[in-house]
C-alpha cells in the first residue's frame, strides 16, 4: 500500500467504530504490513513531517488496530510495534494542549487537549497481551489513535475553538489557520 490508500476526511468510513480483532489471521497480518507501508510511503512524500502511527480504519479496514513508530524521532527506522485492540486503561497526568496533526485530515494541525499520561492494554500478533505506560508525545500518540477506532478524530477535540486550527508553513513551522477563509468554510473539517 502507499499513502494514496490512506483515507481522509470528509470520508464517512472515518467517523464509524472499528471492530475488535478475535483472531489474528494471515489476512489481519497483512493489514497490519499495508498499513506500514502506508505510514512510511507517506513519510517519503512530506519534507518536514513524520507519520508516527496509523489506524487500520486510517486505510479503510475497520479493525481494532494500531501500529506506532519505535522511533518517531528518526524518519528513516521503518520499525512498529503494533496494538490489536488497543485499550486505554487509564487517563492520568495534567491535560495538556499541543498540537497534532493526521495523515486523514491533510495539511490541518490544532492544538489538541489530552492527558499528559495514559495505560493501554492491547494484544501483540501473536495474540499475547502486553500492557503499556506511556508518558508525553507517546500518551498522546495512544490517545489519537484509540480515538480513531472509536470513529473519533483530532479537530473533534478542538471544533468550538477557532484559534486552535494550523497549517504547515513552507519552512515547516505550523502558522494559524484564517478562521473565516480556512476553517469555517473547509469541509474536510466539518
Amino acid at each position: 500500500m502507499t499513502k494514496d490508500d490512506i483515507i481522509a476526511l470528509p470520508n464517512k468510513h472515518l467517523r464509524q467504530k472499528s471492530q475488535r480483532v478475535g483472531v489474528i489471521t494471515d489476512e489481519i497480518k497483512q493489514i497490519v504490513d499495508d498499513m506500514k507501508s502506508a505510514t512510511i510511503s507517506w513519510d517519503q512524500s512530506r519534507d518536514h513531517e513524520v507519520g508516527v502511527a496509523l489506524a487500520a480504519i486510517q486505510i479503510d479496514k475497520l479493525y481494532k488496530i494500531v501500529v506506532i513508530r519505535n522511533n518517531y524521532d528518526n524518519k528513516e527506522d521503518h520499525e512498529f510495534t503494533t496494538f490489536i485492540n488497543p485499550e486505554i486503561t487509564k487517563l492520568d497526568g495534567e491535560v495538556v494542549a499541543v498540537y497534532e496533526g493526521c495523515l486523514s485530515v491533510p495539511n490541518v494541525y490544532g492544538k489538541v487537549p489530552r492527558h499528559s499520561k495514559v495505560k493501554v492494554k492491547a494484544l501483540d500478533l501473536k495474540g499475547k497481551e502486553f500492557r503499556v505506560t506511556a508518558e508525553g508525545f507517546l500518551a498522546r500518540i495512544f490517545q489519537h489513535e484509540i480515538d480513531h477506532t472509536n470513529g473519533k478524530v483530532f479537530i473533534d477535540h478542538i471544533k468550538d475553538d477557532p484559534e486552535a486550527f494550523y497549517k504547515l508553513g513552507e519552512d515547516g513551522k505550523l502558522v494559524p489557520l484564517e478562521y473565516e477563509e480556512n476553517v469555517a468554510k473547509n469541509p474536510i473539517l466539518w
